[in-house]
């Protein structure tokens, strides 16, 4: 029997309406904003959440001295149009050149590692 169901995934960043509005333009849903609590509501899965974390600094990927954290695998149906898209609203491209895999790496404009996931 399980303890806890994962309710959401909350990020640090220097700029949490921002970013949420990043992740909102990539996976839809609209962004809201709660005495500072900013939320991603409407989308499927574990809702994102995003505060903000004075002296943030982005994880390394990669980095073998350093740890990445954690990073987010977004599946999407078409991998070229899902890139496009995602660089189109600040995505940064970390390990995208392999093209004969079924997925990519890129970073938010906060430098948080996410995968774009061939379905």
């Amino acid at each position: 029997m399980a303890i806890a169901t994962l309710g959401t995934v909350v990020l640090d960043c220097p700029d949490p309406v921002a970013l949420g509005r990043f992740y909102a333009d990539l996976l839809g849903g609209e962004v809201k904003v709660d005495d500072g609590w900013v939320t991603l509501k409407g989308v499927p899965g574990a809702a994102l959440a995003f505060q903000a974390a004075p002296g943030f600094v982005p994880p390394q990927w990669p980095a073998p001295d350093a740890s990445q954290q954690f990073h987010l695998d977004l599946t999407v149906e078409d991998l070229d149009t899902a890139e496009k898209g995602a660089l189109a609203l600040g995505a940064k491209p970390l390990d995208a050149d392999d093209r004969s895999r079924s997925w990519r790496v890129y970073a938010d404009p906060a430098g948080h590692p996410f995968c774009l996931c061939a379905c």
